[in-house]
């Protein structure tokens, strides 16, 4: 088996997770979960958290957004480098306009990468809540059209990479 066939195989194992139709509760659901994992969310939501959070919550913070920064800078790299397009579909125009390259998906480096500081932080609780989010938003990215299966599995690699990599230097 060869490369071409390798993505192929991608291509078609992807097309049969892909959610379209949609149902009606997915249709409402899912786009949510899909855009959740977005970094200026996050950022957001951070220095949201930074500012009146708890004090004790500012070092897994400053981890988070350390783990944010380095790992865009990697994913994008790649993107660019590879330049694998996104599936064909509708939905996601904001991703197909503003980066249109699947491979790997950010997204799911995020979310692994922010799961494994918090887990590493010692926060199990809150770890446990962010491995089911980040299974969810793995599923909305390929069930919606914007990833193959195979952007969300190096994705998942490289957030946990970057997420053990980061808690590991600056931790």
């Amino acid at each position: 088996m060869n490369f071409t066939s390798l993505l192929q195989l991608d291509a078609r194992f992807s097309e049969k997770i892909r959610l379209v139709p949609y149902p009606p509760f997915i249709k409402q659901v899912m786009p949510v979960l899909a855009h959740s994992a977005d970094s200026w969310y996050w950022g957001a939501g951070l220095a949201a958290a930074w500012v009146i959070g708890p004090q004790g919550w500012r070092s897994v913070i400053k981890l988070l957004f350390i783990g944010i920064i380095v790992t865009a800078l990697f994913v994008q790299g790649l993107k660019f480098l590879i330049k694998r397009p996104r599936p064909e579909g509708d939905w996601g125009q904001i991703y197909r306009r503003s980066d249109p390259h699947s491979f790997p998906s950010g997204h799911a480096a995020r979310a692994t990468m922010l799961t494994l500081i918090i887990l590493l932080s010692g926060h199990l609780w809150f770890g446990l809540l962010m491995i089911l989010w980040t299974l969810l938003v793995d599923t909305a990215r390929v069930g919606l059209g914007v990833h193959f299966l195979s952007d969300i599995i190096i994705g998942t690699a490289i957030g946990t990479l970057f997420g053990g990599l980061v808690f590991l230097i600056f931790g």
